[in-house]
């Protein structure tokens, strides 16, 4: 491949960024077409050749499957049987009942975030809402406080905390320790989530809703499934936590011996770990579930899963390519010479999510695009930061803005009974609350990693 001028692979860099979005938000093409039709731009504008730019997409596609496609799938199965056994509102009920008087509200946050973890945000906010409304009504408060609650604590896991695919994809794309991720997802998270339900709440206190103007008084709720023999709280919660617990004794070996067991080296692999949590779903779901109505749940969570899985092996796709064309090194070399490299860095990842989310809608597009950008790039070691920081600055910025073009909003809204302006002021609001703790977390983080 011929030398290309820095000038030309960044602006080729742009012009790949901007055919991507034009595919998805003007002429509404699906994001995995748009990925790959970005990618060949710039692998051909790059001076790649045609076939060089196909093996490094298919390449790109390929890696990325075979690093985290099962786990993504083991993740999806896992959460659609604790939904249709009846296990996950039984979670929710036990939840709730720690947390007396007016601290329910941060119970159903908390129980939203539980259940994002292995759930998509939307199976999550369609199970809570029944038990937001009953709570708020309880409680003698606003719904709007319940579902702001339910927005930040979803939308948290969701984007910080594996097996759910962005997490999952960034510990795999920046090439750090998957437990890595868990911990600082899980520990961050919480107290990012704790943080901006405050600050959501004290808004809504100094009256930031307008019942007339903010809520159409339709609410749209799908009625969720009671089964007499569904599984307790306890079981329930076992597909979830096995899994995090099998990945963390790998991390946590490895960090206190100088050799890991071979046993604990499968064990803690994340293929493993969530085949474990999924055959446990499996027994636990099957109190309540015979064997046909656990293959329809699998069946229907593999549909879902499908375009996710696609997504995720585009954007490997796209970072390959990046890879490929070495823009990396002039990217790494510009951030390196910045006498505030690693602020600089945090910065540039953050802002590159944040366009990607305010202009196409999908979180999931956003973090994985980004990330594939940053890793081409090797901005973390051009910037000296853990890769993390990276991770947690393109999760953020993936969060941060979501509005009438994500099909989240739309879920909030109609299932609530807000109107667009009462559904910008809970799920536009809380998720950028929390986008902005999190970026402030993570440029201290930076600061004193530098110091």
């Amino acid at each position: 491949m011929e030398i290309i001028p820095a000038s030309v692979l960044i602006i080729n860099l742009i012009v790949a960024i901007a055919i991507i979005l034009v595919c998805i938000m003007v002429l509404r093409w699906s994001p995995v077409v748009a990925l790959i039709c970005g990618s060949l731009y710039m692998g051909i504008a790059c001076s790649m050749g045609v076939f060089e730019t196909l093996t490094s997409i298919t390449g790109g596609f390929g890696e990325m499957m075979a690093a985290i496609g099962l786990p993504i799938g083991f993740g999806v199965i896992i959460g659609q049987l604790l939904y249709d056994s009846g296990g996950a509102r039984n979670i929710a009920l036990a939840m709730v009942k720690l947390f007396p008087g007016k601290l329910v509200l941060y119970g159903i946050g908390l129980t939203a975030f539980i259940f994002s973890i292995p759930v998509f945000f939307d199976v999550t906010f369609v199970i809570l809402i029944p038990l937001a409304i009953a709570l708020a009504k309880e409680i003698n408060k606003p719904l709007p406080y319940a579902v702001g609650a339910m927005v930040i604590g979803a939308a948290t896991a969701h984007s910080l905390v594996p097996p759910t695919p962005t997490p999952l994809a960034a510990a795999e794309i920046l090439e750090f320790d998957l437990g890595v991720m868990i911990i600082v997802g899980l520990l961050l998270g919480l107290v990012a989530a704790l943080l901006s339900m405050r600050i959501f709440f004290f808004l809504l206190d100094k009256g930031l809703w307008n019942t007339g103007r903010d809520q159409s008084g339709e609410v749209s709720m799908e009625k969720i499934k009671t089964r007499e023999a569904a599984p307790g709280a306890g079981l329930s919660l076992i597909p979830i936590i096995l899994p995090i617990l099998l990945i963390l004794s790998g991390t946590v070996y490895s960090a206190l011996a100088d050799t890991t067991p071979a046993v604990i080296q499968f064990l803690s692999h994340k293929v493993i770990a969530m085949l474990a949590g999924t055959i446990a779903a499996y027994i636990i779901a099957s109190r309540s579930m015979i064997g046909k109505e656990m293959a329809g749940s699998v069946q229907k969570a593999m549909s879902s899963a499908g375009l996710v899985l696609l997504i995720t092996g585009a954007g490997g796709s796209f970072g390959a390519v990046i890879e490929s064309t070495g823009i990396g090194t002039v990217l790494a070399a510009s951030i390196a010479e910045s006498s505030n490299s690693a602020l600089l860095a945090v910065l540039i990842t953050y802002g590159t999510a944040m366009i990607f989310r305010i202009s196409q809608g999908s979180g999931t597009v956003a973090g994985i695009t980004t990330l594939t950008i940053m890793a081409g790039a090797g901005v973390a070691g051009a910037a000296g930061v853990h890769p993390v920081l990276i991770a947690i600055a393109a999760l953020s910025g993936a969060i941060s803005i979501g509005h009438i073009n994500d099909s989240g909003f739309w879920i909030v809204a109609k299932l609530s009974g807000f109107s667009v302006t009462g559904g910008l002021k809970t799920y536009t609001l809380a998720e950028f609350i929390i986008s902005v703790i999190l970026l402030g977390c993570c440029l201290l983080g930076t600061l004193l990693v530098s110091m």
